[in-house]
């Protein structure tokens, strides 16, 4: 579908106002940048009038963009700044991860599809973000190369939080990531301290598609896949 640019910014602006600022994402730099990224340029031409709406979208291998909502809310609950290192599993259209490079110094995203990668990196090298690096891979092994990192979000469900992620994380650090079953979670919050000690906040219910990976979901099933 055809959206005239000028709607499309009308689209996210109200987006902002009622699905962000009106519920409790109050983060000034993270409204900002929510209205500054173009959320249509990461879904089907398709699904266009639906770009700024209030829910979930489908994309390719049967993966999902997030509801603006829960991408704010993690995002906000990481307190990026900019000097931050960010560690990202599950790249998918690559919306969060560019929200992300507003914000940060560097992003590494890890998504276990070629194509979505591939995807992901065609439309953020097309937008401009020079300070973001693709891989494809296992993510739930995170990305030890370029660890530590200030912050990592995981935008899949395990029922644990992979032991190698929490490892990858600086100290003081933040991990953003849903916890529970395939069907059902909890987004947790862990803030690692200076010493090493790890706080856990329970946030709110929601409802990911599974982590596929070595400390994850297997694929096609429940269960570890070691």
């Amino acid at each position: 579908m055809n959206i005239p640019e000028n709607d499309l910014s009308d689209m996210r602006r109200k987006m902002v106002i009622d699905q962000l600022s009106g519920r409790d994402i109050k983060d000034s730099k993270v409204l900002d940048v929510f209205e500054k990224v173009p959320r249509h340029r990461f879904i089907d031409k398709k699904f266009r009038k639906d770009a700024y709406a209030d829910y979930p979208l489908p994309i390719d291998n049967g993966q999902t963009i997030s509801q603006p909502y829960m991408v704010a809310l993690m995002v906000q609950l990481l307190d990026i700044k900019n000097t931050d290192r960010v560690l990202e599993i599950g790249t998918g259209s690559g919306y969060e991860t560019a929200i992300l490079a507003e914000l940060a110094k560097e992003v590494f995203s890890v998504e276990r599809f070629k194509n979505l990668t591939e995807n992901a990196g065609s439309v953020l090298k097309e937008i401009g973000y020079g300070n973001i690096r693709l891989k494809t891979g296992d993510g739930t092994i995170g990305w030890g190369e370029f660890a530590p990192f200030d912050k990592i979000v995981v935008t899949a469900a395990g029922e644990t939080v992979p032991e190698l992620l929490m490892e990858q994380l600086n100290s003081p650090g933040k991990l953003v990531m849903p916890v529970g079953s395939k069907f059902n979670q909890r987004l947790l919050l862990l803030e690692k301290t200076a010493k090493g000690d790890v706080v856990e906040k329970n946030i709110c219910s929601c409802t990911f598609v599974p982590l596929i990976g070595r400390y994850g979901w297997e694929a096609g099933g429940a269960g570890k896949d070691i």
